[in-house]
């Protein structure tokens, strides 16, 4: 075996990762059934890529109410639980490890997903953004700000999801607290107008993360719980941030110390913010003297800077989303040091299995 940094084993909670390139959550819309279900495709897709040290699923919806893209899949019906059953057998038979990512969108939905009803928020601030409905791209609408009792209410129903994916069978679970979705939103002053418990001080615009933690730790226990958080997000996702932007996840990131978790998954910007002096450039440095457990650090990785993030010290993890598409047997190609195959971005979001179970492994691909 090769001594690359990324292809040695992790212990992580109880479970032996096998290497340490994890398969980043993609989101694929390919649920396109009535029931936002699984399908024979999920399960080929995700056991072709079975090698990675551990899959993340894509982001999967905790209620009806959390939706905002088309064809994804939930995990709050039977339905769903037994679709993502199929799915986790064949990973497990595989020899692969799977967590179901758990995610609300909050205000990046649309109108379109609820029946004309207005997508829910931690406060009536339009993203002004754009949702991707079955109309296309549509422009996003000032939403609903949820009650104090209704944001109780959605902490339940991430319990529920929790409950439906010990069901399902997944080794444990990612709670999506990004990308300015909806507990993203909750972090963020222009999403955050609040003056309850959960607005105004970074412990109450933090508190619906940790209430989420302690009620899904009811089903998973804390070490098989993974955090998703991205720190210096700014002018994407309808998130703009502020000074107090980093000091609120400094905060957040001590806090979690306190939990055994799986890991902590951090994501580097997604575009330049060097001239924003109160954001941080180098995430993965910045918070890894900050956070005790094992860090994930993803976005616009390769096989040489994720083997240097982790020799340097600052992640024990890189997940990898483009890469995983194109590439099913990323971590054996990577120990080869072959070729990398491009993905098709133009297949990323379309039914069918083009560009989603058609990529070639390394030995199919000397065959062909």
């Amino acid at each position: 075996m090769s001594q690359q940094a990324l292809l040695k084993p992790i212990k992580m909670g109880d479970l032996e990762l096998k290497n340490r390139v994890i398969m980043a959550p993609l989101t694929r819309s390919r649920a396109d059934n009535e029931y936002n279900t699984p399908t024979d495709m999920h399960v080929k897709y995700y056991t072709q890529r079975a090698s990675a040290g551990l899959i993340i699923s894509e982001g999967s919806q905790v209620s009806p109410e959390a939706i905002g893209y088309i064809n994804t899949a939930g995990i709050y019906t039977p339905e769903q639980i037994e679709g993502w059953k199929k799915v986790t057998d064949a990973v497990h038979k595989e020899d692969g490890k799977i967590f179901i990512q758990l995610w609300h969108v909050g205000r990046m939905s649309h109108p379109d997903f609820h029946n004309g009803n207005k997508p829910v928020a931690p406060s009536a601030v339009n993203p002004n953004d754009k949702a991707y409905t079955y109309q296309g791209f549509m422009d996003t609408v000032e939403p609903r700000a949820l009650t104090t009792e209704e944001v109780k209410e959605t902490v339940q129903d991430f319990k529920r999801a929790a409950k439906n994916a010990v069901k399902a069978g997944f080794d444990g679970i990612e709670i999506h607290s990004s990308n300015g979705y909806l507990i993203h939103q909750f972090f963020n002053n222009t999403s955050n107008h609040r003056t309850d418990e959960y607005g105004g001080s970074k412990e109450n615009k933090a508190r619906i993360l940790f209430e989420i933690i302690e009620a899904t730790k009811v089903f998973f226990p804390e070490n098989k719980i993974g955090v998703r958080l991205n720190p210096s997000l700014h002018g994407v996702f309808g998130t703009e941030a502020d000074e107090e932007t980093i000091p609120t996840f400094e905060y957040i990131v001590e806090k979690l110390n306190d939990y055994d978790l799986a890991y902590l998954h951090l994501s580097e910007p997604f575009n330049d913010v060097s001239d924003k002096d109160f954001l941080v450039t180098n995430i993965a440095e910045h918070f890894r003297p900050l956070y005790k457990g094992n860090l994930m650090i993803n976005a616009g990785f390769d096989q040489e800077s994720g083997n240097k993030v982790i020799e340097d010290g600052n992640a024990d993890m890189v997940a990898y989303g483009r890469l995983f598409i194109s590439n099913p047997d990323l971590p054996l190609r990577f120990e080869k040091n072959a070729e990398l195959q491009n993905w098709d971005r133009d297949t990323f979001y379309v039914p069918g299995e083009k560009g989603y179970t058609d990529y070639p492994k390394l030995d199919q691909e000397k065959v062909s």
